[in-house]
């Protein structure tokens, strides 16, 4: 009797595990359809100093609002990008822009803005993940760039012009070039470098170590280079985006 009742509850156990199976597949699936960037491109900053050619780059995670809040927000991830010069000097490329005021969204488009300068017409925004090679970001794309004359403190922040790097980094510095590229998407969240694609840059908290504290070390350095509509803004988004 006892082997005939184990063997009906197996067989009412395995009735349920194909529409358990077909669920967590669903619900996986959805989140990575959710989760997964729509493209991931690579900044990269090349500056001419005394000693020669520096560079740096970051990959930066552009993801459209799949869920189910309808708010329609795209937002980027990544790292602002700091090239080390040497002579203790610096530049940062930060997520940001200013028009007018500081604007953080337009980090959200400068690969596919810069694509279209490139090409000279219209570059559609589900397209971005098939495209290939690298193009300048000029003009109002390049983002706002900063110099510290002592990473570890937030106040000595400096507005760098990309035109006249110069001018705050001295004589010999110049902004060489920013250029960007679309790189491999990835299977997230399975995108840990090679074939499952370009992971996002981290490590922008390992040089300016005061991002990790407390307080408002971020919005100070804002304000210390001049920038304005700090108080508007998430000042933190500004070097790092999770």
């Amino acid at each position: 009797m006892n082997l005939i009742w184990r063997a009906g509850e197996d067989e009412m156990n395995f009735k349920w595990f194909g529409p358990i199976a077909l669920l967590a597949a669903l619900v996986i699936g959805d989140q990575i359809r959710i989760n997964r960037p729509a493209h991931k491109y690579r900044l990269m900053v090349e500056v001419e100093t005394p000693e020669g050619r520096k560079s740096a780059s970051g990959v930066m995670a552009v993801h459209p609002d799949r869920s189910y809040t309808r708010r329609g927000q795209t937002r980027t991830l990544g790292d602002a990008v700091l090239v080390d010069l040497g002579q203790g000097k610096n530049l940062v490329a930060l997520l940001a822009h200013v028009d007018n005021n500081l604007v953080l969204d337009d980090m959200n488009y400068v690969a596919l803005r810069a694509y279209a300068a490139a090409a000279g017409k219209r570059v559609p925004f589900s397209e971005m993940s098939r495209l290939t090679g690298t193009v300048p970001v000029k003009g109002a794309l390049i983002p706002v760039f900063v110099s510290f004359t002592d990473p570890a403190t937030p106040g000595t922040a400096r507005l760098v012009p990309p035109d006249n790097a110069e001018a705050v980094l001295g004589k010999g510095y110049r902004l060489q070039g920013i250029s960007t590229e679309v790189v491999p998407n990835g299977y997230w969240p399975l995108d840990f470098g090679g074939v499952l694609g370009e992971p996002v840059t981290r490590g922008i908290q390992a040089k300016l170590p005061w991002l990790s504290g407390a307080g408002d070390s971020a919005a100070t350095a804002l304000r210390a280079a001049g920038l304005p509509g700090v108080e508007a803004i998430g000042a933190q988004e500004a070097f790092t985006r999770k």
